[in-house]
């Protein structure tokens, strides 16, 4: 048995590449990953997300982007579920430069990407000072802030606030899951009653 051996495409391969499609990729650093669709929750969380962002930041110069903009991190393409940069953007391009603030709705195909690859990519970007990790089936988030060298992790629930000072603004978790009867992550982990 013969197994075909592709070789592996550099960035500027791959984002010519891309051009040319009709759907969206992410490039892993060697490969093109398609990007497939999502839930009903992931989109009603990343609409209200959106919302929430676009809202707090009206007047201000920084602007929220995703999920049909890209970022480079680590010689890699990603196309977070939402962003935030705070620096004048080119409307007609297709990459945001200096993310401050990326997000991410977590789903079960994802997970291994989004709390690993992309976390260890996004600490690897000078620009980007927190990371929030979305949960899709329960009200919560694991959110990473830079603190100078290092990053430190913060588990929000229903009842917290997402903080990011870095932009000035704070959010209300319940209003990411706004329009969705999901449990709050501490109700996920409630003994049953006997």
């Amino acid at each position: 048995m013969s197994a075909a051996r592709h070789r592996a495409m550099t960035l500027a391969e791959f984002l010519a590449w891309e051009e040319r499609q009709e759907l969206r990729y992410e490039f892993d650093g060697s490969a093109p990953v398609a990007m497939t669709g999502g839930t009903i929750a992931h989109d009603r969380i990343t609409f209200n997300l959106q919302r929430s962002l676009d809202a707090r930041l009206a007047g201000s110069r920084c602007r929220p982007f995703g999920p049909n903009v890209k970022i480079m991190t680590a010689g890699r393409v990603r196309y977070p579920d939402a962003f935030v940069t705070c620096v004048p953007v080119d409307p007609t391009a297709t990459v945001a430069d200096a993310p401050v603030v990326v997000f991410e709705v977590i789903s079960d195909d994802t997970a291994r990407t989004d709390r690993i690859e992309k976390l260890r990519e996004y600490q690897a970007t000078a620009s980007i000072r927190r990371y929030a990790i979305l949960e899709q089936k329960s009200i919560g988030a694991m959110v990473f802030a830079r603190k100078g060298e290092d990053w430190v992790v913060t588990a929000l629930t229903e009842p917290d606030t997402l903080d990011l000072p870095k932009i000035g603004i704070a959010i209300p978790m319940s209003e990411l899951y706004a329009g969705l009867q999901l449990a709050s992550s501490e109700q996920d982990v409630q003994p049953e009653a006997r």
